[in-house]
């Protein structure tokens, strides 16, 4: 554009004389002045020009030898939540390719959701005998559900639907709807399942079920599950057998408002400490969704990003520290673009070995050269303060790892309620070398994205 602006000037300096001439001027001075008056403005012209192009090169030479990087360049890992339609459950792609350097780091929610299924199923087997408190070969359960359009609750409802054979078909998958009450059996949203077990057939039903949201819309609450354990056992008490939550935030709330005190196992999914070590007094179990591999790559990926090296760099290939892990912790889902930790059942049997949630994992537990990979500034929001597996697990293991891999991250939480309380507090990126978010819906990316954009 600026070289535009010169031969401009020049042009029009050359057709001013022209024109002079062609228009018969009374005097030759006169034709001969105004010419030169053109040929100075255009040598003016030019000049300034020559300075701008040369002061925007010293710009961007300065910006080149500072590493100075675009916020829409920098990068990003969203965590937790996946980019997704909240309704469908497609993954949004654009969000996922948001740059170069965006990724997603999870866990893998369909083999989790399978395994809390049959951890339930292979619990009721094994205590037939005394299960069925009011011994009406009814095997009742009621379900927790943290969020109908969040992907890890839709599948932890189907995986325990799935399991106990109470699962109905809606529009080629199971159907993840609360069924509200369904004492019955007569709900259309679910069916009754069975199991034989030594001979004897046991009919298994989903006697209650629905989404854990308060009043203020924050979603996964355990205040209200608490609350609605003691609306279902004050309507269908002995016949609840096992309590299943979608998380352990959810089920403690419910084992401590009442099926502790009557001795109702119940499953949650997140392996927190206070859930891990209530299996002792009773609570029948949870999943451990590998937090402290999902902390190390939401931060890992980052740092790689940060150093310009491979991306598996101390995930799939060993650090210079050492730093690996096995394909028995994680997959890794390129067309995604998102990491996945995998997921261990706890139980009685191996309980002990998870009472901390916040160790890091000693595989990559290992300190990195400050001077090989310097400290670089990261912002990372947790959607909810509140939520306890964020904040009492997955945030304690971040805070370890950060200082392991050299990064200062600033931490953010929300509400739980509103993207804008979160967003609100992203006011100048500019300060920050990566981003890592962990949004209240997983409709919502463009939120970030727009921000980052500008």
């Amino acid at each position: 554009m600026r070289l535009i602006k010169k031969v401009t000037a020049v042009s029009m300096a050359s057709c001013m004389a022209l024109s002079l001439a062609a228009c018969g001027s009374s005097t030759s001075e006169t034709t001969t002045a105004a010419a030169a008056e053109a040929t100075e403005a255009a040598g003016d012209s030019s000049e300034a020009a020559d300075a701008e192009s040369t002061e925007a090169a010293a710009e961007s030479t300065e910006a080149a030898a500072s590493g100075e990087v675009a916020n829409k360049d920098k990068p990003l890992v969203w965590f937790n939540r996946q980019p997704s339609n909240s309704s469908t459950g497609e993954l949004d792609m654009t969000a996922l390719n948001f740059n170069a350097n965006t990724y997603y780091v999870g866990f893998d929610a369909n083999q989790g959701a399978e395994l809390q299924g049959t951890m339930v199923k292979d619990y009721i087997e094994a205590n037939i005998d005394t299960i069925d408190r009011n011994g009406d070969g009814i095997i009742g359960y009621v379900l927790a559900i943290g969020d109908i359009g969040h992907n890890d609750s839709i599948a932890r409802t189907r995986g325990v639907r799935n399991a106990l054979g109470t699962a109905v078909e809606a529009n080629g998958e199971t159907d993840s709807t609360p069924v509200g009450t369904n004492t019955d059996g007569t709900s259309t949203i679910v069916k009754d399942g069975s199991l034989e077990v030594n001979g004897t057939t046991y009919t298994v039903r989903e006697l209650a079920s629905q989404e854990m949201k308060n009043s203020a819309g924050a979603t996964w609450d355990a205040a209200t599950a608490g609350n609605a354990i003691n609306t279902w056992s004050a309507s269908f008490g002995d016949s609840i057998d096992v309590v299943v939550s979608n998380n352990d935030g959810m089920g403690m709330s419910m084992f401590n408002a009442w099926s502790k005190d009557q001795g109702v196992p119940t499953f949650g999914y997140d392996a927190n400490s206070d859930a891990v070590a209530a299996i002792a007094e009773g609570y029948g179990g949870t999943i451990s969704q590998h937090a402290d591999v999902q902390a190390y790559l939401t931060l890992r990926v980052l740092r790689n990003a940060l150093d310009g090296v491979d991306i598996n760099t101390g995930i799939s290939v060993a650090d210079e520290a050492g730093n690996v892990l096995s394909e028995n912790e994680y997959v890794y889902n390129e067309e995604e673009r998102s990491y996945y930790a995998l997921n261990v059942a706890v139980t009685a049997e191996n309980y002990q070995d998870y009472l901390d949630s916040t160790v890091t994992f000693a595989p990559v537990s290992n300190q990195l050269d400050a001077a090989e990979h310097p400290t670089k500034k990261v912002w990372l929001n947790i959607y909810n303060a509140a939520d306890n597996f964020l904040s009492a697990t997955y945030q304690p293991l971040l805070q370890k790892y950060d200082d392991l891999l050299n990064l200062e991250v600033e931490y953010i939480g929300g509400d739980g309620q509103t993207e804008s309380n979160i967003t609100n507090r992203l006011g100048n990126p500019s300060q920050y070398d990566a981003f890592a978010i962990n949004m209240v819906k997983t409709d919502n990316a463009a939120s970030y994205t727009g921000l980052l954009s500008q």
